[in-house]
């Protein structure tokens, strides 16, 4: 893979902070809440954290918000999750979906292949 396609993950996470820190910063109170709700609905519970972000992944892939699909993945990536389990839920996502989630469908396997290949540097 290119240096330019591994930037792929700096890039969204750089843009990603800096976004967040200036709506956060902007102290509202029902954004600074979802936000907050956000991050606590992903922390273990009765779920743990592999599970839930399995279903944030399948759900991001059906709503088709690529960037939430990138965020699910790294999350996956980051809790040991195998590809053959990222390529069943996307399965699952792809089949809810339908066929017009397969175009977010490569570029979520795009984006897995960049992971594993960061990693491996």
């Amino acid at each position: 893979m290119s240096e330019k396609t591994l930037n792929q993950v700096e890039e969204f996470n750089t843009y990603r902070a800096k976004m967040n820190e200036k709506i956060l910063g902007d102290k509202n109170k029902i954004i600074n809440r979802i936000f907050n709700l956000d991050t606590n609905a992903f922390a273990p519970g009765a779920l743990d954290v592999k599970t839930k972000e399995l279903l944030g992944l399948v759900a991001s892939t059906v709503l088709r918000c690529d960037d939430c699909v990138r965020y699910h993945l790294e999350s996956c990536f980051k809790e040991g999750v195998t590809k053959e389990q990222v390529m069943e839920t996307l399965s699952i996502g792809t089949l809810i979906g339908g066929t017009i989630v397969i175009p977010h469908l490569r570029r979520a396997y795009e984006y897995w292949e960049v992971l594993e290949e960061s990693a491996a540097e």
